[in-house]
Order: structure tokens, then C-alpha cells, then sequence
């Protein structure tokens, strides 16, 4: 897509965003007004090729897009004549029906004729043309979506969705469906698959005008959301499929097209099941109220004889105990399944980063085959946090090649029991059958076979000293001193303690005093962290949650076996032991079970010293990271005002049940933000009635959200990606420029400030999580310089940024060394 194609979309969505909020809303006033647009250009080019028009004709001649622009309209003609056009297009007997389905209940939800002339005047510059620039031009736009919040589900990765349809492999005259197709993306691919497998390598098709015909009408998508159904069908008509079969349909409660089956779907069905669940009609063959267990069911039941699916479900299909979710999973295992590509947790980022994996049905296959292939993505190209950086790791390349490898092996007969993928391994259906479970974690039948090659393999059990040692907070003998509880959420995901409060209890139970050496690994929770307490400063007790080994330094450096708990070893032993429920678990004695290579301690140093080396930059660079704060010379000139008199404090208050009922909203938590970077990790989406009481914070685009509650005090953020029914919690204050004096961005820095967050904590209460009353909030002084400073001050501070944002890159690489350091020691 060119820039200048990418300019005019983000300068419409910018133009709406002010009377249009929800992303979603934006996309659709854009498709009727792109659709509007096309038609006229339709008929403008049957005039010039001596026909006459056909779309804007008779009664709707007055409506033309062209009448529309002509320069002796004014702003309220322009929106009294478009409102009235699109509202009455549907009924148009010169468009055909694609068009007329776009129309339908179409309306114009703002009542601004300034904002719609700029709005029209930015989509004239559009021409329809036929090429595929445009449409892929339609597809960033419907990207920029994110989620799709009506029906719970979220944007599929563009990589994922071709993925998915190239291990599925969707052929010519096979029929392909979608049933919660959203903008359609799933059917594109399939489409540009199938016209890029019968492509020659001069560029030429081979494909009849019968057989493209066929291609065309063999594709077909149902969505709930009539407008998803209107941006799908135009999304699809751009991409040369003019006669889309978009249906707005809902699979789940209705009949109407049960007995229309498919010989290959793909489908990134909804994960959120609303309160009170879903009411199926009966021919379902699992009963069930979630939408993600009867999605799956439709999918497995409408497959043709030889028919395939590749669904994305939640990881709560894999292995949830539910009596559905046993079912479900006994009827894959028993006929449909034949692979499971575990996704990384980021792959939906920053919308959610719900762990997700991909079910690959194959229906004759299943039948014949006596395994199931089990496939783990690392890596997909990107990084997992919050923005989706590319990076240079991607496992889908030989992910792909595994899977469609090991299908071959299956399809042509040989036998795929005894085969093990570089990047999964197989299982045989009737061990998954065993304990009437039917889990789908692969990590769970993982035969561990790893040895090394170099030196002898020992149990954590092998090199402690007496038993392993459950945590307590009992209170039992008298003690004056200060004292540390660690517990789990003191500890980082790379074994550092924060520097949290110490108590003071007057009575503790001096048994759980750690010493130097000690390696606390959790038992529930964050399964599998661990802490090797160093030196005895101060007094430190463990928490109940925690397990302590006390190492035999005469056989295991402290610092060597803490390495060990930072291998991928250590981290898929984790996965595939830990005992599901509302926390997963690993006890002690599954811990001391663990196996790993015990070198001599000379060579245990070496590999120390070459972590220490690794964990050195980290931690300078974790220095740079944290400590930077956005510091701002105030000149003495400058004035000083008080937040209130320059911004709005928490101007919305919403109850979601009673101002959205039924519907879905998107919750901002004070943990949905990294301290220090205000980087949003995902907004939780759930029912409005499953809004929690502290959910009462309406936000609109470029708010700032100030965080008033201890420790997450730093937890500051400016909302750019905002739609309608985004709550945030109580927990923030919800800052809004009031008067045009002061920058969103300059707002953002100068609150981040040390000199602003002083003055927070001075406001603070007592007690474990102190926190600032709402009022106090309005009384923080900030200084105010004319906004060109403040916008030179904010770039000098994004150049900044962008240098601490290498530093978290080095982290990360960093981190990859000290993992390569340890799994040397496997071989």
C-alpha cells in the first residue's frame, strides 16, 4: 500500500474521531462512504463508455456523489441530501443487492455538517479502480479496528490468519466457510491462496473464467453484526469478489442454514460468552452455553465427508475439566482432530493476551490416523509486548513445514506414532483417551528424552539438603526486629525482589528464616518463579506459597541451580507438571523430581561467571530503564497552575450494566499498565454486568490516566486507541485538557515527573496501599508554557524515550544469552 493511500485513511479516521469514537464505528462510515463514492464512479464510467447510470438514476439522481461535491453545495445541503442518500439507498432499484445490503439501516450517527464536509471531501480523493492496491488498502483500514467488541472477538494477525489457511489448504472447487467471519480476512487469504497455488511463474493464471467463477461462489461468511457483514462485503468486493456471500446470520441460536455444510472451514470464532450464556437451539451434539465450545461443535459438525477446518480457540478448549469441554474434546479426539499449534500468549496484544492455540480438524484423516501431531509457536515474528514489534525470531516457517510434513506422513499411511517434529511430537489418540481427560496440552505428553551429552542427569532432590520446605505465615515466637515476608508478588519473572515495605509483626515463626543459598520456587500461582536468596540482610521469612530448598553447595553452586530455573527446560517441565484448576500447582515433591545436567563445580563457575556477565548488562540496562524519568527544565517564567483549572478530573461516570446493558465493554485496571513505561499490556473485555463496582471511569481518546494508588504509582497513561464502552478503574484519575492551553502529551510527561509524583505522595494516606483522594488530585500544581514548548519539550522526551526503549531491547537480548548459556549444559 502506498503512503498516500495510508495518509487519506488515517486523515478520515481522524476527521471522525471526535464525533465518532469506537474504532469499529469509524470503519463503518467510512465503507458507506467509500461505497457511496464507488457507485458514482461506476456510473461515471458507464457514461463515458457510452452507457447510462444505473446506480444513481430516477428518483436518486438528485444523490449522486457528484451532485454531492459540486462546489455550490454548502455544508448543510451536502449533509441533508448524504444522510437522506445513504438512509434510502438500501431501497435503490439500480444498485444491486451487494450494494443494497450495505445500506441497510445505514445512518449518519453525528449531526455535524462542518465535520462531514472535511469527512466527504477526504473520501472524494479516492478512486475506484479495481486494483488490489485498494484493497489492500480496505485491509489496513479494518486492521485498525483492533477488536471486534459486539461479539467478543478480537482482530486475527494478518501472518496468523495465512498461516492457518496454508496448513488447512483450502483447493479449487472446494467449498470454504467462515462462521464468525468479522471483515473476512480468513476468506481473502483463502482466496489469494487458491489463485497463487494456480499461478504460474511468469505470473499467469490458470485458471478458466468458469473455474473463477466457481472460486468466487464457493466462498461464503456469516457474522452476528450487521456491520461487520456491510465492512466485510465491501472488504471482499475490493478485493475483486464482486458477489461476496456475506450473511448476517447467527450460527449459534439459529436453524436457518444448519444443513449447509462446507468442505473446509477457517474461523477465529468469539471467545467471550455473555452473562447468562448462550441459548443454542437444540441439534447441537455438546450442550453447552459457551460460545467457544459450540463455535467448535458447529465447525467439527458441518465438515463434508473430506472436510478440514483450522479454528484459533481459547485455552480453556484445551483443557478446561467442564463436563462441555470433556465432551467436546473426547468427540475431536474420537473424529475430527488431527493437530494443535500452541500460539504464544501475546498473539492478540495489546487487546488481549489471551493464550490462545489452533485446533486442525480433518475429518477423513482422523479416522484413519492413530495420532495427533502437537506443535508449539515460540516465537511468531513479533514480540509479545503491548506494540508488536517485528523481530527477527519467527518459528511459522518450520512450524508449517512440521505440521504439513507430519499430514503428508499421516494421508499417505506411514505410520506417525513413532515420529517426533523438530518443533512438537506426536501422541498416540488412545493416550490422550486414558484418564478420560482429553487434554490437548501437548507439553503434558511430552516424552522428556533430553539428556547431555557431557555430564551425569540429577534431581533437584539429588543436591538439597533435608526436605523441601512449605512456607508459613504463622505467628508463633516473640521477635522485636523488622521483618521481610517474600512472597510471590515481591518476585520478578527473573528471580529479582522488589524493593517492597518490610512488617512488623510481633510475633513471627522464626523456623522460615531464609539463609544465603536458599531457592524458593512458587507452588501455585506463578508457577515454576523462582528467588536464590543472597546474603542475610535483615530478617527474611517466606510466604505460604513459596517452597524453599536448601541446596548442598558441596554438590551445586546456588547461583548454578538458580540458572537452571531460567532454561526453556525448566519452563516447558513447568507447562507440562502443573496441575490445572483456578491456580495451577506443582508441589514439592513434583519439584524435586526435576532433572538436569550436574557438572563439576569448576565448570558450574564457568557458567556462572558467563551469566553474571549477561546479568550485568541487564542490570544496567534495568538501571537506565527504570530510573529515567521524563525531566522538564522549568523555566522560572513559566506559570503554575493547578491540574483542575487546566483539565477535566474524571468528567464521565459511568455505571456499565445500567448505561450498556448486555452489551461488551473494554476494562482498564491499574495492572492493564507497566509502570514506568504506560504502556497499556490489554484492556480485559468482559459483559457489562460483569463489570466489577470499581469500573466507573468513561475515558474518551487522549485522556490521560493518572494512577492515585500505591505501588503502581507510576502507572500513567495516555489513551490514543479509545471506542465506545472503555471504562477504567476508580484506581485512576481520568485527566482531560480543558481550555486548549495544555498538550494531552506535555500532560502525560509533566504528571510523570519526579517533581509531580512528590507531590502525590505527599497527599498520600496510611496503610498497605495508601492512595490519593480524587479532590487532592485537582490541587497538583504543573507549570504551563505556551504549547509550542510544550511540543518542543515532548519531542526532546520521545527522543529520550526511544533511547531507554534500546535499552529494554538489550534486556531481552540479554536474557535469550543467558538462556543459550544454560542450555549448553544440556548439549
Amino acid at each position: 500500500m502506498d503512503a498516500e493511500t495510508k495518509r487519506r485513511i488515517d486523515n478520515a479516521r481522524d476527521t471522525l474521531v471526535g464525533k465518532v469514537t469506537d474504532p469499529k464505528g469509524q470503519v463503518e462510515q467510512i465503507t458507506i462512504a467509500l461505497t457511496y463514492k464507488f457507485m458514482d464512479d461506476m456510473d461515471l464510467e458507464a457514461v463515458r463508455l457510452g452507457g447510462k447510470r444505473t446506480f444513481f438514476a430516477g428518483n436518486f439522481e438528485p444523490y449522486a456523489w457528484s451532485k454531492l461535491m459540486d462546489p455550490a453545495v454548502n455544508a448543510q445541503h451536502m449533509h441533508r441530501l448524504y444522510s437522506d442518500g445513504i438512509e434510502r439507498m438500501s431501497e435503490n432499484p439500480g444498485a444491486a443487492p451487494l450494494f443494497r445490503t450495505i445500506f441497510v439501516n445505514a445512518f449518519l450517527p453525528y449531526n455535524d455538517p462542518s465535520t462531514l464536509q472535511q469527512f466527504l471531501r477526504i473520501i472524494n480523493e479516492f478512486e475506484y479502480d479495481n486494483s488490489e492496491a485498494l484493497g489492500d488498502a480496505y485491509e489496513y483500514l479494518t486492521s485498525i479496528m483492533g477488536s471486534q467488541g459486539d461479539a467478543g472477538q478480537f482482530r486475527t494477525p494478518r501472518h496468523i490468519i495465512d498461516f492457518i489457511v496454508d496448513i488447512v489448504d483450502p483447493q479449487i472447487g472446494e467449498s470454504i466457510l467462515d462462521p464468525a467471519c468479522g471483515t473476512g480476512g480468513f476468506l481473502i487469504s483463502a482466496y489469494k491462496h487458491i489463485l497463487a497455488a494456480n499461478t504460474d511463474s511468469d505470473g499467469s493464471r490458470d485458471l478458466t473464467p468458469s473455474q473463477q467463477a466457481k472460486l468466487a461462489d464457493s466462498l461464503t461468511g456469516y457474522d452476528i453484526d450487521p456491520g461487520m457483514v456491510r465492512i466485510a462485503l465491501l472488504n471482499l468486493y475490493l478485493h475483486s469478489l464482486v458477489d461476496p456471500h456475506i450473511f448476517e446470520y447467527d450460527t449459534l441460536t439459529s436453524e436457518e442454514r444448519w444443513n449447509r455444510y462446507a468442505d473446509v472451514i477457517i474461523a477465529n470464532p468469539p471467545f467471550m460468552t455473555p452473562k447468562g450464556g448462550i441459548r443454542p437451539h437444540s441439534k447441537f451434539s455438546v450442550q453447552s452455553k459457551r460460545s467457544e465450545v459450540l463455535f467448535v461443535d458447529y465447525m467439527a459438525e458441518h465438515l463434508t465427508t473430506n472436510g478440514r477446518a483450522g479454528i484459533i480457540v481459547p485455552e480453556g478448549i484445551i483443557f478446561q475439566t467442564q463436563n462441555a469441554h470433556k465432551q467436546l474434546r473426547k468427540m475431536l479426539v474420537d473424529d475430527y482432530l488431527v493437530a494443535v499449534i500452541s500460539l504464544p500468549g501475546g498473539v492478540f496484544n495489546p487487546y488481549s493476551g489471551v493464550k490462545t492455540s489452533i485446533l486442525i480438524l480433518d475429518k477423513a484423516l482422523a479416522r484413519k490416523s492413530a495420532s495427533i501431531g502437537f506443535f508449539k509457536v515460540t516465537n511468531d515474528g513479533y514480540d509479545l509486548g503491548a506494540q508488536r514489534r517485528p523481530i527477527d525470531k519467527d518459528d511459522l516457517p518450520q512450524i508449517r513445514a512440521d505440521v504439513q510434513e507430519y499430514l503428508s506422513r499421516a494421508r499417505s499411511g506411514e505410520p506417525t506414532s513413532d515420529s517426533q517434529p523438530e518443533t512438537g511430537n506426536v501422541v498416540p489418540r488412545e493416550k490422550i483417551a486414558a484418564d478420560g481427560e482429553y487434554n490437548l496440552s501437548g507439553e503434558r505428553y511430552r516424552v522428556r528424552t533430553v539428556r547431555s551429552a557431557k555430564w551425569p542427569m540429577v534431581r533437584l532432590g539429588d543436591v538439597t539438603v533435608g526436605k523441601p520446605q512449605y512456607g508459613s505465615s504463622a505467628r508463633k515466637v516473640a521477635f522485636d526486629g523488622r521483618v521481610r515476608y517474600v512472597r510471590i508478588t515481591d518476585l520478578t519473572d527473573s528471580g529479582q525482589l522488589l524493593d517492597n515495605e518490610v512488617v512488623s509483626p510481633s510475633e513471627i515463626d522464626c523456623r522460615y528464616f531464609l539463609v544465603d543459598g536458599d531457592l524458593l520456587v512458587a507452588r501455585t500461582g506463578s508457577v515454576g518463579r523462582a528467588y536464590l536468596h543472597s546474603g542475610d540482610i535483615g530478617t527474611y521469612q517466606f510466604a505460604g506459597y513459596l517452597i524453599r530448598f536448601q541446596l548442598d553447595k558441596q554438590l551445586v553452586l546456588p547461583k548454578f541451580a538458580f540458572g537452571i530455573t531460567r532454561s526453556d527446560h525448566w519452563r516447558d517441565w513447568i507447562e507440562s507438571n502443573t496441575k490445572t484448576g483456578t491456580l495451577g500447582n506443582i508441589n514439592a515433591k513434583q519439584y524435586s523430581s526435576f532433572e538436569f545436567p550436574l557438572p563439576p563445580l569448576e565448570v558450574q563457575r564457568e557458567v556462572v561467571e558467563e551469566i553474571e556477565i549477561y546479568q550485568r548488562v541487564i542490570d544496567g540496562a534495568q538501571m537506565v530503564v527504570e530510573n529515567w524519568r521524563p525531566r522538564i527544565e522549568v523555566d522560572p517564567a513559566w506559570p503554575v497552575v493547578e491540574l483542575g483549572e487546566v483539565c477535566e478530573v474524571n468528567p464521565d461516570k459511568v455505571v456499565p450494566d445500567a448505561a450498556w446493558p448486555g452489551q461488551i465493554i473494554r476494562y482498564i485496571d491499574i495492572s492493564s499498565v507497566e509502570n514506568h513505561t504506560g504502556n497499556i499490556k490489554q484492556m480485559t473485555m468482559m459483559t457489562a454486568e460483569d463489570a466489577p463496582t470499581r469500573a466507573r471511569r468513561g475515558v474518551k481518546a487522549h485522556d490521560v490516566l493518572l494512577s492515585t494508588v500505591r505501588p503502581n504509582l507510576r502507572a500513567f497513561t495516555k489513551l490514543d486507541d479509545v471506542r465506545d464502552r472503555d471504562v477504567a478503574s476508580t484506581g485512576f484519575a481520568v485527566l482531560r485538557p480543558s481550555n486548549g492551553s495544555l498538550s494531552p502529551d506535555f500532560l502525560l510527561s509533566i504528571v510523570k515527573s519526579d517533581e509531580a509524583v512528590e507531590q502525590m505522595t505527599a497527599m498520600m494516606g496510611k496503610g498497605a496501599y495508601p492512595s490519593i483522594n480524587q479532590s487532592d488530585v485537582r490541587t497538583i500544581r504543573i507549570p504551563l508554557p505556551p504549547l509550542e514548548v510544550q511540543e518542543a519539550t515532548v519531542h526532546d522526551l520521545n527522543n529520550e524515550s526511544r533511547a531507554v526503549n534500546a535499552n529494554r531491547e538489550l534486556i531481552t537480548s540479554m536474557k535469550a544469552r543467558v538462556r543459550d548459556a544454560v542450555a549448553r549444559v544440556w548439549g
